[in-house]
């Protein structure tokens, strides 16, 4: 089993899809590393080399952020957002959408489940 990142690599998949499963590397940006490290993108993970594994763990590490160093600087950027008090930070605050959605209707999944003004407490 490939271990990258800190991330085990699912062991059927094509090294191509394998690699998305590390938080911050997407589809083009994996094709990117395959080409870099000259490694087939259809190429199962089970049958990597040692030597292939290798040559993609050091692409990554050396050339992109991911996983803890990623989510670390995403929540960094948040809490300057907030602690400079722009509108989005205040968003982030609220818990609203952050990217202009409406929130009349919808906006469900940052606003949480409905509180319910006027619902009736027992059920009958």
């Amino acid at each position: 089993m490939a271990r990258i990142a800190g991330v085990d690599l699912p062991k059927n998949k094509k090294i191509l899809y394998a690699l998305q499963y590390i938080h911050g590397i997407g589809r083009s940006t994996s094709g990117k590393i395959l080409a870099t490290v000259k490694v087939d993108p259809d190429k199962r993970v089970k049958d990597l080399t040692d030597d292939e594994i290798t040559r993609i763990r050091k692409e990554i590490d050396r050339n992109y952020r991911v996983e803890g160093a990623l989510r670390a600087e995403v929540q960094a950027n948040i809490k300057r957002l907030i602690e400079i008090g722009c509108y989005r930070g205040i968003r982030h605050q609220r818990g609203l959408p952050v990217r202009g959605q409406r929130t009349r209707t919808n906006a469900r999944t940052r606003k949480g489940p409905r509180k319910g003004i006027g619902r009736k407490k027992g059920g009958r």
